[in-house]
């Protein structure tokens, strides 16, 4: 039988773009219009820019003057170190795969990217820890601050936080724990050539979202609560006429105290919606579609953007030392030695 295509009729195919066209399992791909992907690109860099030179300035600050050379300021510059890293090395394939929709970095990349970047999330949660136990004892046992926080005691805290975080990060991901009992349906409905997702399991999802965000999240704010009742408390007593106590906290104490709360507030508002969709989306069939996960990942990771912002604000001794590095003057003999505290 012979088939005749008349002169009016026309054949039209919908060719679906794709990350990979010759690869049968291949991702769809979104393209963006160009001006959009410019800027978004623009942005991006932007972000990556101002955290990793934010983060570097605060490392340096603390590691060459020996002012800073205390306790909480070790905790601050692991906290750093943390934004750096995620800034210089997680952030930049982000940015490609967010642009472009498709990951052209091969699977095993993929999986390190995850894991650097749950490894950098979770030693942000237990840094916090850290330096809210810090202040806890700083502001409500001031005469034991010195002999309980002793420079060995910090090490051993910063030791803990990076191994505990580098175990989990790399533990959940290479021995494959977010994908127990639901390897099938990520074979079958997620999984393609050109994608990089974290899909999770109910149970994976529902346990990593209380271990690294909401429990210790409840437990740094009931702490915080605990420090400004006993700062208050205090302050209520040296404005007594009748009382002649003095007070046992500084006001560098209190002014680090109030500005590592502001830290914690931070990274509380910007990564509670990316955890609040991560543990309910496996409970409402994945519905919640991988550009929204992305925008509230990105949220998330301008926490690391903003923390040298609120030393840079609240921070004197910051602004001093910023403007001792930009002038040049921190290569002049003996400025290590430099008083920031100073008016």
């Amino acid at each position: 039988m012979d088939f005749k295509m008349n002169s009016n009729q026309t054949l039209t195919l919908d060719i679906i773009p794709v990350c990979y066209e010759f690869l049968n399992n291949s991702c769809v791909k979104f393209t963006y219009p160009l001006f959009i992907r410019v800027s978004i690109y623009m942005f991006f860099s932007l972000v990556v820019i101002l955290t990793v030179f934010g983060n570097f300035f605060v490392i340096l600050s603390i590691v060459h003057f020996k002012q800073l050379h205390i306790p909480t300021n070790y905790l601050v510059l692991s906290l750093a170190v943390t934004d750096l890293l995620l800034g210089g090395f997680v952030m930049p394939p982000s940015i490609i795969r967010s642009v472009e929709t498709c990951w052209y970095l091969g699977t095993l990349f993929c999986k390190i990217h995850f894991s650097v970047s749950i490894t950098l999330c979770t030693a942000s949660i237990i840094n916090l820890c850290f330096i809210a136990v810090d202040r806890y004892i700083a502001v409500c046992q001031p005469l034991l601050y010195r002999t309980i926080i002793t420079p060995y005691i910090t090490l051993v805290m910063i030791s803990i936080c990076w191994s505990v975080s580098f175990t989990v990060g790399f533990g959940v991901i290479f021995l494959g724990l977010n994908m127990l009992g639901i390897e099938d349906f990520n074979n079958k409905n997620v999984a393609c050539e050109g994608g990089c997702v974290m899909f999770q399991s109910p149970a994976s999802s529902t346990t990593s979202s209380l271990l690294s965000f909401y429990f210790p999240g409840i437990i740094m704010l009931s702490i915080y609560t605990k420090i400004f009742r006993v700062a208050q408390k205090q302050a209520k007593l040296i404005h007594d006429s009748k009382n002649k106590t003095q007070s046992m906290i500084s006001k560098e104490e209190k002014k680090a105290t109030k500005t590592l709360a502001v830290v914690l507030g931070v990274f509380l508002s910007l990564w509670t919606p990316f955890f609040f969709c991560n543990i309910i989306d496996p409970f409402i069939g994945y519905l919640i579609s991988p550009t929204l996960f992305d925008m509230l990942v990105w949220i998330g990771y301008l926490n690391s953007t903003c923390n040298p912002m609120v030393y840079a604000f609240f921070y004197k001794w910051f602004r001093k030392a910023l403007k001792t590095v930009l002038s040049g003057k921190i290569f002049q003999s003996g400025s290590s030695r430099m008083n920031l505290f100073s008016h």
